[in-house]
């Protein structure tokens, strides 16, 4: 065994790891299992815990090293347990002279953290899109969020250095690319926003045929970016929204920096400018003083917005954040309010999947015998096919999940 890497939580992360696995191969570092954690909830650093606890009695000679956002933000516990041999920061996990150190705890100052390297990836591990990291750290401070204490101020990678590693991607026969980051929408070179990365990308390598974008924040989006919705279609019309709550009191109490009138706008708006577009959120279910009647506004938000998909989150206090020295709910009404928030998100997708039947769609084929449309919903292929095709593909019917192609 050389080294393996395990990847919680977003599209950042797993980019990431493809960068640990050849820097610490490059560092002679061998038989080591790497945890890249993720710290967006208590859940996920409960979970890579649980794990590296498995992972030490299914493997008991390997070295277990742990980095990423949990480890960033509070590397004690980690270096605590006694089945973790280093713990990483999350700039150091990308760094072949980190790897070849010997300090069971190297985990620097986030905070101080300039720019982004690039560095160069080939392949994605396991998936058929790439990702392209643009953009790391977030410069906001929402009550509830861990994550800067993670990954620290915003800060982008260079247009130029985008497209070099877009070029690089597709040559080796990716066909689709997604713009990954903290917060994409804070991307800056100069004065050049996101909008303006997307047209270049889209212009200088033309040999990409998809380009989407991970989950942005509305209020930050630019008329350029507005302008390639529009016009650019090879820009997908799918849109992943940081939400988190339907009610006016709730967001000003999260810090968020929109209110709900400012998202139904922006739904509207780019519905207006690309009508086949559809809206993932996330949104935070039994947020601190949280009320029935404020609830029921995020719940409402679901079909205001017009929104198929959502990533709930049960509301979950991280230490050291305001939000967890808030008047807190009780658990149990936190996961009861998820489960309905669930269960709208749920019906909202199978009004959407209901209305693809008897459409055809341009479908790029996933391992397991799935694929996605431009709207990235998935589809059912009627036997499993080699990822990283084009297919027109009729919808016959769906499962409540996923569409079923004819």
């Amino acid at each position: 065994m050389s080294v393996d890497v395990l990847t919680f939580g977003c599209r950042l992360n797993i980019a990431e790891s493809e960068v640990i696995r050849r820097e610490a191969a490059a560092a002679g570092v061998t038989d080591a299992v790497v945890f890249n954690t993720c710290a967006v909830t208590s859940e996920a650093v409960r979970q890579a815990r649980q794990s590296i606890r498995r992972v030490r009695r299914e493997k008991p000679d390997a070295k277990i090293i742990v980095t990423g956002c949990a480890a960033q933000a509070d590397a004690a516990p980690f270096a605590a347990m006694p089945e973790v041999y280093r713990v990483l920061g999350n700039e150091e996990k990308l760094s072949a002279d980190a790897w070849r150190g010997n300090s069971r705890v190297a985990v620097g100052d986030i905070m101080v953290a300039q720019g982004i390297k690039a560095h160069g990836v080939d392949h994605i591990d396991g998936h058929t899109r790439a990702f392209v990291q643009v953009q790391n750290g977030c410069d906001h401070r929402c009550t509830f969020c861990i994550i800067p204490f993670g990954r620290g101020n915003s800060r982008s990678l260079s247009i130029n250095d985008a497209i070099a590693q877009a070029r690089r991607l597709v040559a080796n026969g990716y066909r689709e690319i997604v713009l990954t980051g903290v917060d994409i929408t804070s991307y800056r070179d100069g004065e050049l926003k996101l909008g303006a990365l997307v047209k270049r990308l889209l212009r200088d390598v033309p040999e990409i045929a998809r380009l989407r974008l991970s989950s942005i924040d509305s209020v930050e989006a630019d008329a350029d970016l507005l302008d390639a919705l529009a016009n650019e279609r090879r820009l997908m019309p799918h849109l992943h929204l940081s939400l988190q709550a339907g009610d006016d009191m709730i967001l000003k109490r999260m810090k968020r920096r929109h209110l709900r009138a400012d998202a139904i706008a922006f739904c509207n708006e780019v519905r207006r400018l690309r009508p086949d577009v559809v809206f993932g959120a996330d949104v935070i279910a039994g947020f601190p003083t949280e009320s029935e009647e404020m609830f029921q506004r995020s719940l409402d938000l679901v079909e205001e917005c017009g929104l198929t998909q959502l990533h709930v989150f049960p509301f979950s206090p991280r230490p050291g954040t305001p939000a967890a020295r808030m008047p807190q709910l009780d658990r149990t009404l936190i996961k009861e309010r998820a489960q309905r928030l669930r269960n709208k998100g749920e019906a909202a997708l199978r009004t959407h999947l209901d209305a693809q039947v008897g459409a055809t769609h341009r479908v790029l084929t996933e391992r397991g015998g799935i694929g996605r449309t431009e709207q990235f919903t998935a589809m059912r292929l009627n036997a499993p096919l080699a990822p990283g095709l084009f297919l027109d593909l009729t919808v016959a019917g769906h499962d409540g999940r996923q569409l079923l192609a004819a």
